[in-house]
């Protein structure tokens, strides 16, 4: 049986990572597994020879954490886990702070690796998770995995 946890979190909530594998470890009662594969994903401050002041995520949120928890039912499936983690911010966030939790727990790190790095890409692809990035350069919407439209504001009529 897999254990599966998915949800979206505020920018300012918290995760003890030592808590959440404390957590994980001590559920496997009979110590079978021998790995647990963890990505962070942080803003970064530069792309594109831009600076980058912030970035504002936004979710149809009842749609995007069910489909978070159906990513990981299936990665869990997929290579046999014991656990599957994955918790998405939503707000503004500013270069430096955290995106997204990935947390993959199994035998070894020959199944758990791959299933982060499979979590990762899916989420990017099939959560409706949306990323304004705040840039010297202007604001532009992200869709999947690095395609950007330029945001333009248009004037409100008086």
């Amino acid at each position: 049986m897999c254990y599966i946890e998915a949800k979206l979190l505020e920018s300012g909530e918290k995760i003890l990572l030592d808590e959440l594998i404390g957590k994980l470890s001590a559920m496997d009662k009979n110590h079978g597994n021998g790995a647990l594969s963890i990505f962070v994903g942080l803003v970064k401050g530069e792309l594109n020879e831009a600076r980058v002041h912030e970035l504002e995520y936004t979710a149809i949120s009842e749609v995007a954490a069910k489909r978070l928890e159906e990513i990981a039912r299936d990665i869990c499936t997929k290579y046999s886990l014991s656990a599957v983690v994955i918790y998405h911010r939503l707000g503004r966030l500013k270069p430096g702070e955290t995106t997204i939790y990935i947390v993959t727990m199994g035998t070894s790190r020959k199944n758990t690796n791959p299933a982060m790095i499979e979590v990762l890409e899916r989420v990017k692809k099939e959560v409706p998770v949306f990323k304004l990035e705040k840039r010297s350069d202007g604001e532009y919407w992200v869709i999947g995995d690095g395609v950007r439209y330029r945001r333009t504001l248009t004037p409100s009529p008086s």
